[in-house]
This record gives C-alpha cells, structure tokens and sequence, in this order.
C-alpha cells in the first residue's frame, strides 16, 4: 500500500466510485464521488471514507405496471479492490467489532490519486450479526443502522489511526451518518479522561476540525435514535457525554444536531437551501456551497471530443466553459445527435423500444420519492394528448427507484407506468429499470430537455440537471435549489412556475402545460438554431459554474482552512509535483 499524507478526510455513508460499484443510493453518493474525482483532479490532500456495502443498495425489477421489487446487489470487492492489511476496532453493546478496510483509488486527469477506504467488519471473528453491518445501504432497522453509522464514524476515525492519518486539519461530514466521528476525536482529545468531563474548550478543539454538509429539508433525511437504543449501543459514558454536550436532549439523538453541534463550518447544498436550513437550525450559523458536478465524469464521450478540439483546458480548469459560447452551432448539434443517438440504441437494447431520433425527447430520472412528483407531467393526459397531435411529437425517458421502504414513492413509479400505458399510441414511453450512474450518464446527455418537478422548498440542490447543462440540454425545472441560481429563462432553459411557493399545484401544472405547447414544442421543431444556442448557453453558463472543481474550492478555501494554515496542504501537493506522483 501507497501511503498518502492527507490533510481531509471526507466521510459519506455512500460514494459513487464506479457505475458498476453498488456502494451508493443516489445523488448523495453521486455528489461524494464527483467532489472526490475532482480532489485527484486538482491535487487535494484528500481521502474518502466509506462502507463497503457488500449487497449494495438494490438491484430494482419492475413489473409491466410498474411494482418495484428488490434483490441484493451482489459483487466481489476482492475482484476490484485491494485490500488493506491494517484492523481497527469498535465497542458495540460490549462486543469488540473487528473492522477492516478495502482501498479504492481514485485517479485525477493529471495522475494525482486520492485513496477511499471502505470499511468492512465482514471478518470470522466478528459474531455472524455484526459481520453483515457493511452489506447493506440503507437496510435495516434502527438498531442496524445505528450500528452502522458507529462503523462509520468511530470505526472510521479508529482507522484511519491504523492507517497512519493522525493529524489531519479537517473531517467533512457528507449529511449525518458519520456524526459520531466528533465523539470519537473527542476521546482521543481527552486522552483517557470520561467523556462526561469533556470541557467547551476541548469540544471547541474538536469543532474547530470539522466540517458538516446538510443535503435535505425533509425531516426522513435526518436520522433520529431513541435515548434507549443509544444507550444500549454506544454504553454509558458515550451516551453521557452526548448528553453532556447537549446531543441527546428529550428522548432521541438526532445525528444532524449532533454534526451540527460538532462542526465549525456548516453549509447547505445550494443559496435557498442555506436560507431553509437557517430556519430549520436557527441557532446555527449555516452557510451554503451550490453543489455541482464532475465534468470528466458527466460529459459524454461526444461533447468531451467536442470541448478536446475547442477548449482543450476544460479538463484542468471548468471554467473554460465559458469559452463554449464560441463553439458552432453546428458542431453542438452534431455532438447532441451523437449522444442521442447512443441513448436511443441503448435504449432499445434494455427495453425493446425503438425511439424516433428526430423527436422531441425529455428526460426526467430521479429517486421515487413522493415530493419529487415524477407523475407531474402526467397530470393532464389529454393535454399532453393534444400537445403532441397538434404541436410536435413528443417521448419521455423515465428512471428511478424507490427506497424499498418508500411506498409513497413505489406508487410514484405505478402512477407513472399508468399514464405511459395510457399514452403509449400517442406518446411512446419508457421508464429505464435499475437506474444507476451509466443510464444517468446516457439520459442526461441523450434527452433534448431535462425534466425537473420537486415540490418547494424541498430539492435542497439535485445535480441531474447540471449534468444536462454540460451537455448542452436545458432545463425545464420547478424553481428549487440549484435551477433558482442556474435558470435564465429562454437561455438555460425554462422555469415551471414563479420562484414564489404557490399556494396550490394547480398553478405549477398550469404553467408546464403552457410553455411545453407554446414555447418549448414550436421552438424544438421551428428554430433549430435556437435550440442549438440555448445548448451552447446552457454550457457556457452553467456548465463553466455547476461543477464540482468550483464546489470544492469553495470547500477549501471557505471551510475546510477557515482561520487554519493551508501550508502542509500546500506542501502536500508540492511534493507529489515533484515527485511526478502528480
């Protein structure tokens, strides 16, 4: 094993490595993913933290009416990862939990790597029940998952002891779930005292090395443990000291007060969501870093030949996005056809459906959740009906699960299935089963519009957009979280509804349908040159902005060395350069 000096480690429940890796859900793991590619791309003394998620998250089948059902998601990690010889361990309800560490290494575009450890209790000395805490995301009970997030957070900074990262400048938690990493440096500050006797000036020590990203408004997001169920995991001079420190108050730990109480920077995920999380933690100071993408991940092996000929930096520095507005039109489409063209086929391979190239084709693939509304669109058949007969033909390409848990997004997919059975001699359709990175990759790049219907104030950011944008698809987006900062109407795309929340959905629905059958239809099949411009503005504008290289200088220079010297992470860097390591 390579050693690497890191000066942050970044923890997220689920990391999106590779598209046939089922170690991540969704945006969430997307998001981890991409601001790690784009460490190794800018050089960042970084390191990622994880679970192994031996039986993923699911493998999604559904049926001719759209019932969701799951099987695991199985795969050799022995097959694709190396394994590391170093072993922590963990206490949970008096039995010491063995962990071990698998590496995946990420590689920047210049050669630079950043290690991700994912943690693994799988180990034959392990009682059978704690050998499964790493097989799955987002599985379980309180107790499993609470067990879990112990793994992630205690066992996470136990290991990267044994690994050699001892003194690093920042811990980012990605959402709550590695929460309990503060407890855990907590007690290597204490340094064998009780917890319980923690003082604010040891607790400030800790704050001041941690940094916490909230991502949703809705309350499922943020997960909650009974007092009881804490006590009987963590014992009692953990559960003490949370409630020594103001962490466990009334009868539940919730594990975003905790991050938030531990954490010196805190931030929302897009300048909405930083004003909605204010209100929801008042007593916090809570800034927001707008998420974005990575652009050598998400650009499509069409638009990325397209930007090697034209804006050869774009690799190095995303800014060079701005530079597509000098790109032709011509050659915009021409990548488009290409891009669509793969989608299309594919496609056809998966489902059986052969789609028409030169119609009117949206896009709308996100996770089944109820507030998503993926049904919207549907709510007027014979509109959409009309739309189509009388103003231009139109496709629609779904994707998305539903946690297996989620019976209000489980119904979203059925809703949507119905209203494809019913539209399919007028409106031929598909929902893509299994949705995962490669079918987002080929959707987001493949549609001619980007679909987006989530009900306010609820889509702290969402990126499926974003990676639209750097292929030059436009929005057609309800005006929540990142489409607030990245809509400019008629240039990026197209608002459904006023920025204002509406007091009925009625006027959202109402607005859809006017500018699908007024606006955007007429312009797709009348002015194609227009339709070529909005692609290279959606490139230029929000391309050269919604990325992950900007998002994470922001998390350098904002949080991550706040009132610290950047210098050993500047010297990190320095090494590797002459090293050749980068």
């Amino acid at each position: 094993m390579n050693f690497h000096p890191i000066g942050a480690a970044y923890f997220s429940m689920e990391i999106a490595l590779e598209a046939s890796l089922p170690t991540y859900a969704g945006g969430l793991g997307i998001l981890a993913g991409d601001t790690l590619r784009s460490a190794a791309d800018m050089g960042l003394p970084m390191a990622g933290v994880t679970l192994l998620h031996r039986k993923g998250y699911f493998e999604q089948h559904l049926d001719a009416r759209g019932n969701q059902s799951e099987t695991p998601s199985i795969w050799g990690p022995e097959k694709v990862l190396q394994p590391l010889d170093a072993r922590s361990s963990i206490v949970i309800e008096g039995h010491t939990i063995a962990i071990r560490a698998w590496q995946y290494t990420v590689r920047g575009y210049s050669g630079h790597t950043v290690p991700v450890y994912l943690l693994d209790t799988a180990l034959p000395e392990n009682p059978p029940f704690f050998q499964t805490l790493t097989d799955h995301l987002y599985g379980g009970d309180d107790y499993y998952r609470l067990c879990q997030e112990v793994v992630l957070g205690i066992g996470g900074i136990a290991m990267l002891r044994q690994l050699g990262h001892h003194h690093l400048m920042t811990y980012h938690m990605n959402e709550g779930h590695a929460a309990l990493l503060a407890l855990a440096l907590l007690e290597e500050h204490v340094a064998g005292r009780s917890l319980a006797e923690s003082s604010e000036e040891e607790i400030a020590f800790v704050r001041r090395k941690c940094v916490f990203t909230t991502h949703t408004p809705v309350p499922a997001g943020h997960d909650q443990f009974s007092n009881g169920l804490v006590r009987r995991i963590l014992g009692d001079e953990r559960t003490a000291a949370l409630q020594r420190t103001g962490c466990l108050g009334g009868k539940v730990l919730n594990m975003t007060d905790l991050a938030l109480r531990f954490s010196h920077y805190i931030n929302g995920v897009a300048m909405q969501h930083g004003e909605v999380s204010r209100g929801m933690f008042p007593e916090y100071s809570i800034r927001a870093i707008t998420n974005g993408v990575h652009a050598g991940t998400w650009a499509s092996p069409p638009f990325q030949e397209l930007y090697d000929r034209h804006i050869p930096e774009w690799r190095r520095d995303n800014l060079y996005f701005r530079y597509a507005i000098g790109i032709p039109l011509k050659e915009i489409r021409d990548a488009h056809v290409l891009a669509k063209t793969a989608l299309i086929a594919e496609v056809a391979r998966a489902t059986g459906v052969q789609l028409d190239a030169n119609v009117l084709t949206l896009g709308f693939a996100r996770r089944a959740t109820a507030y998503k509304r993926a049904d919207l669109l549907f709510s007027d058949l014979e509109r959409l009906r009309s739309i189509a007969r009388n103003v231009g033909p139109l496709r629609i390409i779904y994707g998305g699960k539903a946690h297996p848990r989620d019976e209000a997004g489980k119904e979203q997919i059925r809703h949507v299935f119905a209203a494809m059975a019913a539209l399919k001699d007028t409106i031929p359709s598909v929902y893509v089963e299994n949705y995962d990175m490669r079918w987002a990759s080929l959707i987001t790049s493949g549609v001619d519009l980007w679909i987006n219907t989530p009900e306010r104030p609820h889509e702290a950011s969402g990126t499926s957009g974003m990676k639209a944008a750097l292929n030059g698809v436009p929005s057609f987006s309800v005006p929540d979280g990142w489409w607030l900062e990245g809509h400019v109407e008629g240039a990026t795309g197209w608002d459904i509804g006023r920025e204002e929340i509406p007091e009925t959905e009625a006027d959202e629905i109402a607005a859809l349908y006017h500018k699908l059958e007024k606006i955007i239809v007429p312009l797709f099949y009348g002015r194609p040159d227009a339709c070529a411009e909005m692609m290279r503005l959606s490139i230029a504008l929000n391309g050269s902005f919604f990325n992950t290289q900007r998002m994470l200088s922001q998390y350098v220079l904002d949080a991550y060395f706040e009132g610290k010297s950047a210098m050993p992470v500047e010297h990190a860097v320095i090494e590797r350069r002459r090293s050749g390591a980068a």
